[in-house]
């Protein structure tokens, strides 16, 4: 049934295939799920490559390169030259099909995808491994597209390292999630570019010159990442002990990185044998997440040694609930929450704590968990995630990802805000009590599986508003709240107009109700409350 979705998947442009579109879901009315991400592309690739359909590969590295941006541009709205699309699609114009690329101007925030010419390049390898074919990347417009690349990703700029700097979302995770600077899958994927244009140039004529940089380039950018982003508990010591503010060049702790940045989480959570790379180094900053794509890239790619991608599998395997759990794999660990989701994501509802790019589970990351575990013999683990995805998969019908700290929602259920446009307490009840008291109810449904931190805010007809009235929800629990029974702030008068907004950091579901006991024919309202984006 795979094969036949894939085969169903294939784009074609003027009779030849040239790629896959990003998502067959007639029920989803999205912009661009008809369009072909070259990131996407990348893992159907390799199965084409494997089954011998060399002829779609090759069509899509023509074709993408005769999309790539030549011109250079001072006017920040033209992309640089040597950048790839993000993704491109054929249009039908008047029987005439021509293709149109998107090189972010269309994208969320706007952000030029950085990752899709260093693929670019690894898939150009790749093809060429696979077929013996060399004759493709040494043809001069290959290898002019081959320099273009090379000239914008070798440019140190404003950059004292080796690495990449790039915005936030410039890559798989392409959503505002504190991953600008120098993020790890942006490095191994400039790494395993530059080790890919190092086979594919000449040594003769300009082609010496590129070939020095590359190597050049190469020898730092392996021993920054290995020397600053690999963390285990001897290296978490070390950090623990670094002395800061210290002024010079030979110093222990290099970007002056605080101890008390070490999370709370992360010393009882890394094994003895486990290891792996950070998220980002850059200036005052270590980002101790474990982004999973980067370091079993790290792996595939070789810029791993054999111990330190054995410590990373260790890891995987001892902490396998967290990082790959009821559906491989996890793409970030943990997720970020509260004051510092707000902050960090701009109150982004789709990366809501173990959401999406935010701690959510990502079957396509299964290849990259698979060819990491069989480089290692370790074929035990990438069989072991096969078999819960293969469970769950087709029953789910293919979601693009999974919500939950242990991945068995494919939708997040609920919304992160909420209003309830009527408010009002009767000033008097009749019957018993507290059972029959005239009260307006808000209920709370948390779905999740971690705890819903929640504020109210009450609005009055002929006043400031008042708040915020800071509840919690248990994870996997409902809460029936009075408003009667809110006292802090300060309660809410009897026999008044009011409205209330709702904000939680995860998604929740949020119902009103009002009993009106005022006569002996008793009175029940009760209504969905309002929810937004």
């Amino acid at each position: 049934m795979t094969a036949e979705l894939l085969e169903r998947s294939i784009l074609y442009y003027r009779g030849k295939p040239i790629g896959t579109i990003a998502a067959r879901d007639p029920t989803i009315a999205s912009l661009n799920y008809d369009q072909c991400f070259i990131r996407d592309f990348v893992p159907s690739a390799l199965v084409f490559l494997i089954q011998g359909q060399t002829e779609i590969v090759r069509n899509f590295l023509i074709e993408t390169l005769n999309l790539q941006s030549h011109a250079k541009s001072m006017d920040c709205f033209t992309a640089e030259a040597g950048l790839m699309p993000a993704s491109f699609k054929v249009v039908n114009e008047a029987g005439t099909e021509r293709l149109e690329a998107d090189f972010g101007a269309a994208a969320i925030a706007r952000v030029a995808p950085v990752d899709a010419c260093l693929w670019w390049l690894i898939l150009l390898r790749a093809y060429t491994r696979s077929t013996g074919d060399f004759t493709l990347a040494h043809q001069p417009q290959f290898y002019a597209g081959i320099a273009l690349i090379l000239d914008v990703c070798l440019a140190h700029r404003f950059s004292l390292y080796p690495t990449l700097l790039v915005p936030d979302g410039a890559f798989t995770i392409d959503r505002r999630m504190g991953v600008h600077g120098h993020p790890l899958e942006i490095q191994v994927l400039f790494y395993a570019s530059l080790r890919s244009a190092a086979e594919l140039l000449l040594p003769a004529g300009d082609g010496l010159r590129y070939l020095a940089a590359t190597h050049a380039r190469l020898g730092a950018l392996h021993y920054h990442l290995m020397e600053y982003y690999w963390l285990d508990l001897e290296r978490l010591n070390q950090i623990y002990r670094f002395e800061v503010d210290r002024y010079g060049e030979n110093i222990a702790n290099t970007f002056n990185i605080y101890p008390a940045s070490i999370p709370g989480w992360l010393p009882e959570w890394l094994p003895e044998t486990g290891g792996y790379l950070v998220g980002n180094v850059g200036p005052g900053r270590m980002d101790f997440r474990f982004f999973a794509l980067g370091n079993l890239l790290a792996i595939i790619f070789s810029l791993a040694t054999e111990r330190e991608s054995h410590s990373i599998m260790d890891l995987l395997e001892q902490r396998w609930q967290d990082l790959i759990g009821d559906m491989p794999v996890k793409i970030c660990y943990p997720a970020i929450s509260g004051a510092e989701w707000r902050i960090v994501t701009g109150c982004d509802p789709k990366n809501s704590p173990w959401s999406y790019h935010n701690g959510g589970n990502w079957p396509f990351l299964i290849w990259a968990f698979a060819a990491a575990a069989q480089k290692l013999g370790r074929v035990e683990l990438a069989t072991r995630a096969i078999e819960i995805a293969e469970r769950r998969l087709v029953r789910d019908n293919y979601p693009e990802y999974y919500d939950g700290r242990k991945n068995m929602m494919n939708e997040p259920i609920g919304k992160i805000c909420w209003a309830i446009a009527e408010g009002y307490i009767p000033a008097y009840s009749n019957g018993p009590e507290p059972q029959f008291t005239s009260h307006e109810t808000v209920c709370i449904l948390n779905p999740n599986d971690r705890d819903a931190r929640i504020e109210m805010t009450i609005f009055y007809t002929d006043r400031d508003p008042v708040g915020p009235y800071r509840l919690m929800v248990p994870a996997r629990r409902t809460s029936h709240i009075r408003f009667n029974d809110l006292q802090d702030p300060e309660p809410i008068p009897l026999d008044t107009d009011f409205a209330s907004v709702i904000h939680s950091d995860v998604p929740i579901v949020v119902q009103h109700t009002r009993l009106d006991s005022r006569q002996s024919e008793n009175a029940l309202l009760s209504t969905i409350a309002y929810a937004s984006h």
